[in-house]
């Protein structure tokens, strides 16, 4: 069995472009949430080994987002993607306590490389 991944995305195109990547990878497509709501919602529920974050999207946004699920579940492991390349929204997504900060576009080796790194971080 892989390791199970969270995709929280508002965008069905980058969904099923991660979906895609990880395909013959150790890692399998758990759940995909299209807000940060339905992703706090199913966090419990769904028990992923680890969570694909974007930051744009409708209602809470994905730092909010991440920050919610890690004040109820601080194991959590919690990877940003965005396209966002600022230097505050990287420290910011420090602070919560994301194990790392992925820019996009995504490239295979790069994303499955940053979530072994992420599912090793303590």
């Amino acid at each position: 069995m892989g390791k199970r991944v969270m995709i929280v995305d508002d965008s069905r195109v980058a969904e099923l472009q991660i979906s895609s990547l990880l395909e013959g990878s150790d890692f399998e497509v758990a759940a995909y949430c299209q807000n940060g709501e339905d992703a706090i919602a199913q966090y419990g529920e769904i028990q992923p080994d680890i969570v694909t974050m974007d930051i744009i999207m409708p209602g809470l946004d994905g730092l909010e987002t991440a920050q919610a699920i890690l004040e109820e579940h601080p194991d959590a492991r919690i990877v940003i993607i965005s396209s966002l390349a600022y230097d505050d929204t990287f420290h910011e997504a420090d602070a919560i306590g994301a194990k790392a900060f992925l820019y996009k576009p995504i490239e295979r080796e790069n994303l499955i490389e940053t979530l072994n790194l992420a599912l090793a971080a303590r």
